[in-house]
């Protein structure tokens, strides 16, 4: 199967600082991925690289068949439209229904006819089972259900990856798995999931393949990580649910 990303003797930058050096990385079509390390091991810019708000510097890389290295201004939209991205923060313009929050991202997008934008905006709220929330503001939302729209409009352009930073970050562990169970329906759907995360009692409960960012580069763990005492192998950090 061809790799829908690729890294090759990759190094990652933040800023003028080196996070992760000589990465290689292989994600096929359709795979749930989960990263983890410690706060400030390179899990999110590793993300920010996937979609370009860290430009690749050094080595190869390929996502959704854009050359990272000389990917050009211009087709950086194009790009993120392949990519469906999910903050911790939710970034919800809080001025606005949830529905002119979709409504506005489809016409940033280039959507025009506003009978198959209205069509479009119900139809990814259904799959988050968020329907009754399109007339709603995000304040009259609670948290699981403001990341739930967040999910909703990351699908909107109907991406082929998923890119999650810390979905489960501030949610209660019940919300966490419910929230879980969404990116898995997604992902049965054959789209690629890929979640930055903290939330370790989920890696146990729902194993899929996993890697740690730690020291500066990149490994995989897939097979440990049910049995993992990630208390040991991270330290505080699994005080950080």
């Amino acid at each position: 199967m061809e790799p829908i990303i690729e890294l090759k003797d990759a190094d990652i930058y933040q800023r003028e600082t080196l996070v992760l050096k000589n990465i290689n990385l292989s994600v096929n079509k359709g795979e749930f991925l989960y990263i983890i390390g410690k706060v400030g091991s390179g899990k999110s810019s590793l993300l920010k690289t996937f979609y370009n708000e860290l430009p690749l510097i050094s080595g190869n890389g390929f996502v959704c068949g854009y050359n990272l290295e000389k990917i050009k201004t211009k087709e950086v939209p194009y790009l993120r439209r392949k990519l469906g991205i999910i903050f911790q923060d939710f970034q919800l313009l809080t001025d606005r229904s949830v529905f002119k929050n979709f409504e506005f991202v489809l016409q940033a997008t280039g959507w025009k006819n506003e009978k198959v934008i209205e069509d479009r905006i119900h139809e990814v709220l259904s799959i988050v089972q968020m329907e009754q929330a399109v007339a709603r503001m995000p304040h009259q939302l609670s948290g699981g259900e403001q990341q739930r729209i967040v999910i909703a409009r990351s699908l909107l352009n109907d991406p082929a990856i998923i890119l999650a930073d810390e979905p489960t970050g501030n949610l209660d562990p019940e919300t966490s798995e419910a929230l879980l169970k969404v990116f898995m329906e997604i992902n049965k759907e054959g789209k690629t999931v890929i979640m930055a995360t903290h939330d370790y009692p989920i890696i146990q409960k729902f194993p899929f393949r996993t890697l740690i960012c730690e020291s500066g580069s990149l490994r995989d763990i897939s097979e440990a990580a049910p049995m993992v005492d990630f208390e040991t192998l991270l330290g505080e950090e699994l005080s950080v649910s």
